[in-house]
């Protein structure tokens, strides 16, 4: 681990998420993972299986940030088109992998199994992209330069990321501690905005709760300064301990 920020984004690709079809794991995933690391996940976009729009955003994002992941789009089907918009990204061509093809050959063969031209594409990438190792069903993802390219299916995703993280370049790793805050956001708002500004150092976040009866607030405060952490929760829990007793003197008066 280095104290370098490192950066990344994540392109989730697929219609059938933008349908609601189906419901997205893998940015959940790829975020805690990212953050126990220490690479910040800044950015994440839905597009759909269209080239030109995964393209856009693929180009967009690999400028801006250290890493790109990509997941969905690299099966079997006609519409699994995101071997063929990652080359297009970076003008290559898109081509059948000899290793690729080798590997997944004697696995069909062992089972018995035909390697129909179907499953032939999921050796297709672009040309020099190394591979990510996929213990799951054994075709790979796909790496070129900053980008990484992977499957949509949770297991096979989370599988690929084991194996790629710890090849990646990491960072700082971002620290939080939580103060749960028995006062809705509209009780704390003010005190809580000018400790953010008097801590620059930290984020501070707060996530309203309600039980049913109760507002209440948690307030999450991060950064890679633990010390900073702790200094923001010592002003937090003053200004809950001031609240607190200018409740008490407002109902004994």
């Amino acid at each position: 681990m280095s104290e370098k920020i490192v950066t990344a984004a994540m392109v989730a690709i697929g219609d059938e998420l933008l349908s609601g079809k189906t419901k997205d794991k893998n940015i959940a995933h790829l975020a805690d993972m990212l953050t126990t690391a220490g690479i910040e996940l800044k950015e994440v976009r839905i597009v759909g299986d269209e080239e030109a729009d995964i393209v856009a955003a693929v180009n967009a994002l690999r400028q801006r940030y250290t890493y790109v992941f990509t997941s969905g789009g690299i099966g079997p089907t006609h519409d699994d088109i995101t071997a063929e918009a990652i080359s297009a990204a970076f003008g290559v061509p898109c081509e059948y992998d000899d290793e690729a093809l080798k590997i997944m050959g004697a696995v069909y063969e062992a089972r018995e199994m035909e390697f129909t031209e179907a499953r032939k594409r999921m050796a297709r990438m672009p040309r020099g992209a190394a591979h990510i190792r996929n213990r799951v069903s054994v075709a790979p993802g796909f790496t070129i330069e900053n980008v990484h390219v992977m499957a949509g299916v949770p297991a096979i995703f989370q599988a690929m990321l084991d194996w790629l993280l710890p090849r990646l370049e990491t960072g700082a790793v971002i620290h939080s501690k939580i103060v749960d805050c028995p006062y809705g956001e509209g009780t704390i708002g003010e005190g809580l905005e000018e400790i953010q500004n008097d801590h620059s150092d930290t984020v501070i976040g707060s996530y309203p709760k309600f039980d049913g009866e109760t507002y209440s607030t948690q307030i999450v405060v991060r950064s890679r300064d633990t010390e900073a952490i702790d200094r923001a929760v010592l002003a937090i829990n003053a200004m809950l301990s001031e609240i607190k007793a200018a409740k008490a003197t407002k109902v004994q008066r």
